[in-house]
Order: structure tokens, then C-alpha cells, then sequence
């Protein structure tokens, strides 16, 4: 299956070193009106799930990251 997103690895990595569940992200994106649960938040980190723009800076806003490490292709998640 062809990856929908390049920075679901990263996302997943950003995430969990803010030590911060799939749950409580999806919760704080939906408090900015960004629509996605627990299990889209699953799809976007595995690659699965196109992410918008939109979505990709209220990410970095969240977890407290700039927007350019969540695209850097040398900061790939294993």
C-alpha cells in the first residue's frame, strides 16, 4: 500500500517524546476545529491518512515543534 502522508513516522515520534497519547492529540486538535479521532490520528501516523496543511501546523503548535522537523527526511522515525 502507497504512504498517503510523509510525516506520520515523525508526527509519532514528535508525539510520544512529548509524552503525549494519540487520544489527548486528537482531543487537542478538535478543541482547534481540526475533525479526527484516535483512530484517524492512527491512520496519519502510519502513513495511511492524507494530513492537510492545516493539520500539520496545528500538530507542530501542539507538540510544541516547528513545522520543518515534521517534513525533515533526515529525522525519520524508526
Amino acid at each position: 500500500m502507497q504512504k498517503k502522508n510523509i510525516i506520520g513516522s515523525r508526527v509519532r515520534k514528535a508525539r510520544k517524546e512529548a509524552k503525549i497519547t494519540q487520544i489527548d492529540l486528537a482531543a487537542r486538535l478538535q478543541v482547534l476545529g481540526i475533525k479526527i479521532d484516535q483512530a484517524g490520528m492512527s491512520k496519519l501516523e502510519g502513513g495511511n491518512r492524507p494530513v492537510t496543511d492545516i493539520e500539520v501546523a496545528a500538530i507542530a503548535k501542539i507538540l510544541k515543534v516547528p513545522i520543518s522537523r515534521l517534513f525533515k527526511e533526515n529525522d525519520e522515525a524508526s
